[in-house]
Order: C-alpha cells, then sequence, then structure tokens
C-alpha cells in the first residue's frame, strides 16, 4: 500500500516539477516570438524533456537513490516520507511565492533522512553542494563572454536585425530551447524517480520513463503562466542573447548530469541572464536584491526540505516526540527572532524620520 502511495505522491510531484520550472526552459524561444504558439511551444517543451530523462536520466536518478545516504535505508516509508518532503515544501514555497529548486529540495529531503539516522555520504553531499556555487558561477562567466562577442556581431553586422537574419536566428533559438528542454529532462527527472530507485521500488529504466513521463505532462499542462511569465521577462534580448543564455544553461546543466550531479537548472539560467545584462547595462545590472534572492533560494530550498522530512521520520517512524517538539521551538524562536530583527529596524526607521532633533 505504501508503495503505491509513494508512487502516486512521486507522479504528482513529477508533475509540479515540469509545471513549475521545466516549461519555463523554452521560454526565450516563446517570448521571442520564434515559437508564436503557446501550445507549440509546451510541446515541443514536453517532447525534449521526456527525451532527455530517457536518454540522459540515469546517472542523477543513481546520485539521489544511493549516492547521499546508504540505499540500506530506503524503504517504501523512508520513500513516502522524502517525496512527501519534497512536494510539501514546493507547495508551501508555491505559496508564500518563494521560487524553490526542485534539485535542492529533492536533496535536502535525502539529506533530513540521513540526518534522522545519522547515516549520510558527507564528500558526495559537499561535492553537490559546491557544484550548486560552481555552476551557476560558470553560467555567469560564460554568459559575460558571449555577450560581448555578440554585441561585437550585432555592432559589425547590423544585417543580423533584418527579417532574413531572424528567421535563422529564430530556428537557432527553437533548438537551443529545445537542447535546455532537454537537459531539464535529464537533471529533474531524478528528483521524482531517485528515492523509489534507490529503495528498489521501480527499476531505474521505468523509473526515468515514467517519471520523465509525467514532468513532460506537467509542462504542457500546467506550464503555461511560468511561460507566459518568463517569456515576457526575456524580450529584452536579442534572439542572439537569448539564445545564449538557453544555449548556457543547456550546455552546463547536461555536463552536470553526465557526471550524476544535481544543479539547480533555475539559477544557471538566472545567472546566465545576470551575464547579459552586465554586458549590455554595466555593474548596475547586478542589483543587489537579485543576488540576494538568488542566495535566500540557495540557501532556503535544501533546509525546508531538510526540517521536514526529518521531523516527519521522528514522528511517524522514531515515534521520538522530543525531537519534534525541539524541532518546531528551534522554527518558531527563528521565526520570533525574525519578526523581532524588523521590528527594530522598523522602530529605528521612524524614530529617525519623524525625530526633528535639539
Amino acid at each position: 500500500m505504501l508503495t503505491y502511495v509513494a508512487g502516486a505522491i512521486a507522479l504528482f510531484f513529477a508533475m509540479n516539477i515540469g509545471a513549475s520550472g521545466a516549461a519555463a526552459s523554452v521560454s526565450v524561444a516563446y517570448g521571442s516570438g520564434a515559437i508564436s504558439s503557446r501550445k507549440k511551444a509546451l510541446l515541443l517543451c514536453g517532447v525534449a524533456i521526456f527525451a532527455g530523462a530517457v536518454i540522459g536520466g540515469a546517472e542523477v536518478t543513481k546520485t539521489i537513490g544511493s549516492d547521499i545516504i546508504p540505499q540500506s535505508l530506503l524503504n517504501a516509508k523512508i520513500v513516502l516520507i522524502i517525496l512527501s518532503s519534497a512536494a510539501l515544501s514546493l507547495f508551501i514555497a508555491n505559496l508564500i511565492g518563494i521560487p524553490l529548486s526542485t534539485s535542492e529540495i529533492t536533496v535536502g529531503s535525502v539529506v533530513g533522512v540521513g540526518v534522522a539516522y545519522k547515516a549520510l555520504f558527507i564528500n558526495n553531499i559537499l561535492v553537490i553542494v559546491s557544484f550548486w556555487v560552481i555552476v551557476p558561477a560558470i553560467a555567469f562567466v560564460i554568459a559575460i563572454i558571449l555577450g560581448k562577442i555578440i554585441r561585437k556581431l550585432e555592432n559589425r553586422f547590423p544585417s543580423l536585425s533584418s527579417s532574413k537574419h531572424q528567421r535563422v536566428l529564430s530556428i537557432f533559438v527553437i533548438i537551443v530551447g529545445f537542447c535546455e528542454a532537454f537537459s531539464a529532462g535529464m537533471n529533474n527527472v531524478a528528483n521524482a524517480a531517485g528515492p523509489m530507485v534507490g529503495a528498489g521500488l521501480i527499476s531505474i529504466n521505468t523509473g526515468t520513463i515514467v517519471g520523465g513521463f509525467f514532468i513532460a505532462i506537467g509542462a504542457m499542462t500546467l506550464g503555461g503562466r511560468v511561460l507566459e511569465t518568463n517569456g515576457k521577462k526575456i524580450t529584452k534580448f536579442s534572439l542572439l542573447e537569448g539564445g545564449a543564455v538557453s544555449g548556457t544553461g543547456a550546455f552546463l546543466v547536461s555536463l552536470a548530469s553526465i557526471f550524476g550531479l544535481p544543479v539547480p537548472l533555475t539559477q544557471v539560467t538566472s545567472t546566465a541572464i545576470m551575464g547579459i545584462s552586465t554586458v549590455q547595462n554595466g555593474a548596475n545590472a547586478l542589483k543587489k536584491n537579485i543576488i540576494s534572492k538568488i542566495l535566500k533560494v540557495w540557501l532556503v530550498s535544501p533546509i525546508l526540505s531538510l526540517v521536514i522530512s526529518y521531523g516527519l521520520v521522528k514522528l511517524f517512524v522514531d515515534s521520538d516526540i522530543y525531537s519534534i517538539i525541539v524541532l518546531f521551538s528551534v522554527c518558531a524562536a527563528t521565526l520570533g527572532i525574525i519578526s523581532l530583527i524588523k521590528t527594530i529596524r522598523e522602530d529605528a526607521r521612524s524614530i529617525y524620520e519623524s525625530g526633528g532633533g535639539i
């Protein structure tokens, strides 16, 4: 029974992965007008995601299923806890409007179980976490280099903006968008299938095929809003610049997937956009609030799911009510401190603004 429930949650989680993040992979092609129809853009995205999951999703699936905690810890109940923690984290994030990384959420959920049992492959976790920083940083540097090359090309060959060349560039952007969606399938299918594969509940082939199919379905049926939002954000870029953003994300995420590393595609794309914007507008493009938002997402994503999965293990497996009390107390204290700091700042600001001096 637990196996079927875990499977249902995995499929639900897979659809949400497709809707929340994977659909954005063709936003450049759609927002630039290279693909005029939203339905066609989502269909292209779904096909590419499924292909990426089936062809290249196995390595990251193995990492999630066996390289973070010992496989001996995984059973139907633990898998249910991991997937429930990840799905609940994503649901909470959607409610309060925080864009979390599904890869980081899933890793955090698995780590939470490992913390509860004091069994973690620390070296592997440190490698994964380090690449959460390294890969977006590399994306930023590559985007700056490509942005400078593109600027020189567009200045030297103004005819690139002609309708003839625009058609060719549109095809280029569509191909790159397909590649980015392909990379999303390679990397994200592990989030839904990895825990079940690691527990031996399904085979790796079944996991990548079924998981990829439901991520694709989620992208095609529920990804319209994300596509519209992201598509409108990238219209300030030329076709070449938009293609550079998508191409950077596709290349780095595909490379990470080959080596079995779960990485956040949304953050890779965000830093690539920042790199192109830096070339366009200089250092002023690096707004502190944007950088702060990326850092907060990077920190909150795994910690939120880690806390939830740890708490669920202590509650439903170990029946350790004392650990739950401590966990809730720490959370309440943290929220209280944050609220107190905000109140103190507001009071200080109010005194400064209304005080007339002596």
